[in-house]
């Protein structure tokens, strides 16, 4: 994945796991679709927890919004997020590995501040 600042900030503010990339994909793909949360359970052989969690975040991050009382499709809620959207798709197309360890890697600020806590012994 070639360095990408907005798409790299995007991630780290709009995905907590790799299943909300797998869910925002799989509507994104069927954007007329209703989802239900069974449908992305069963689709992508998820566990109801993680589909649940996913669809939070992602209506969070303004990605999806409600089809009717209990399914889901994919809405960005602006222009900006629908590029952004595409331009993830292409990278995990690429480069899954290297997106997926971009949402695993512990912010730069959070682990410069966890270092700044580590026990360390006389010089």
């Amino acid at each position: 994945m070639t360095p990408d600042p907005d798409l790299e900030s995007f991630v780290r503010d709009s995905f907590k796991s790799v299943w909300s990339v797998e869910v925002l994909l799989l509507l994104k793909a069927a954007p007329q679709r209703g989802w239900t949360a069974r449908d992305i359970d069963a689709e992508l052989r998820a566990s109801p927890t993680a589909v649940s969690a996913a669809l939070g975040d992602l209506t969070r991050a303004g990605l999806v919004a409600a089809a009717s009382a209990e399914a889901w499709r994919y809405a960005p809620a602006e222009p900006r997020l629908a590029d952004l959207a595409e331009r993830l798709a292409e990278a995990f197309r690429q480069s899954p590995v290297s997106l997926i360890n971009l949402i695993a890697k512990p912010a730069q600020s959070a682990q410069w501040l966890a270092d700044a806590f580590k026990f360390r012994g006389p010089k």
